[in-house]
């Protein structure tokens, strides 16, 4: 059997440890999982209640167009039902984009590092992939756009950047899309929208009327609570997604997942919530590093990028010997660094007295 050669020098996501694992490893009775960026306040208490009214008809395959969901999100957004495309996940939806307009011969641009999946899925599809660092944590637009050829099929643009948690503001990214050829599809992923409590954030989805190369990515997987069902959407002018539905399964959603999304998105008052006490919290552990002179990146996201004296994989074992999963920098392309997912104000409280510790005599 031949397989594409790519394959051959590609490895498959790795996910973090689990909790389970970890338990036995290092014989723990509590495990904070504070690693892959989920919303440690849970899920809606509504889709709790009428989840066992969801689990009924599982012998049938659910409705390959989401047309319940579809009309919900509609009108939660204010655009046309056909403005949207479903995914198992907004992964899929990357995947989708990357099937649709990627082949040998074309090239796609990204920062780096960023949301590993585009560089994944691009290379899959035999495309070149042309990666801008990072600069200070934010995207390099400028010089992203002089990567930009008669070639380039897709750029990337994950605001706020997983893993910096850095937003392109409102005049960056409305003057870089005057300027982005119209020839390229620009992907904005707000994965950790909700989260956003800036003021200059760009409205993605009001600049859908007057750019038809655009798509915009958002989840259920983060703020919603809703990672393990799996369901993400992109948002997009009708010609657009048009062209990228030919590309995605046709059961790619579950019955109880779109169910679960539906009922999630009629409680905004627990995104209200829990947004808010996030920001609270994730304020605290900057106060925190600021009072330490331990630098970090400003996050608009759930999590925060914290630069270590140390190895991000030697602060990664000494917080899992203590009960916590973080990520080490060095699995993302940033070491000596470690990505901390904001928790509970008494779990923040811990994490923050276990690095100080760690830290004891090399701090100032």
């Amino acid at each position: 059997m031949k397989s594409k050669e790519i394959l051959k020098q590609m490895t498959p996501y790795k996910p973090g440890k689990q909790i389970e694992e970890v338990k036995r490893e290092h014989n723990l009775d509590r495990i904070v999982k504070l690693a892959s960026n989920e919303n440690p306040f849970g899920f809606s208490s509504e889709v709790k209640k009428q989840l066992p009214d969801l689990i009924t008809q599982l012998e049938k395959y659910p409705d390959g167009y989401a047309a319940t969901l579809r009309k919900k999100m509609a009108g939660f957004l204010n655009v046309d039902e056909e403005q949207l495309i479903f995914g198992n996940g907004s992964d899929e939806i990357v995947q989708v984009i990357c099937r649709t307009f990627l082949e040998p011969g074309a090239n796609t641009v990204m920062a780096a590092p960023t949301f590993p999946q585009y560089r994944h899925n691009a290379l899959i599809e035999g495309a070149e992939v042309r990666e801008v660092p990072l600069n200070n944590g934010h995207h390099d637009l400028d010089e992203m756009l002089q990567q930009v050829d008669a070639h380039t099929r897709v750029l990337w643009l994950c605001t706020p950047n997983n893993p910096t948690g850095a937003h392109i503001n409102d005049n960056v990214l409305s003057e870089f899309m005057k300027n982005c050829p119209s020839h390229v599809l620009v992907v904005i992923d707000e994965a950790y929208y909700e989260y956003m409590k800036t003021e200059d954030y760009f409205d993605s989805i009001a600049a859908l009327q007057n750019y038809e190369n655009l798509i915009v990515l958002r989840t259920f997987s983060k703020a919603y609570g809703l990672a393990g069902l799996r369901i993400g959407y992109g948002v997009a002018a009708k010609p657009l997604i048009h062209i990228l539905e030919p590309s995605r399964e046709p059961f790619n959603t579950s019955t109880i997942a779109q169910a679960a999304a539906i009922i999630a998105l009629d409680d905004q008052s627990f995104i209200e919530e829990t947004t808010t006490e996030n920001a609270k919290n994730k304020q605290s552990l900057m106060s925190f590093l600021d009072e330490n002179q331990i630098s970090y990146y400003e996050s608009e996201a759930n999590f925060v990028l914290i630069h270590l004296p140390i190895s991000g994989d030697e602060m990664f074992e000494h917080l899992l010997s203590k009960g916590f999963i973080v990520r080490a920098g060095e699995a993302l392309g940033i070491p000596q660094s470690i990505r901390l997912t904001i928790g509970d104000k008494e779990d923040m409280a811990i994490v923050q007295q276990e690095i100080q510790q760690k830290l004891a005599g090399i701090l100032k």
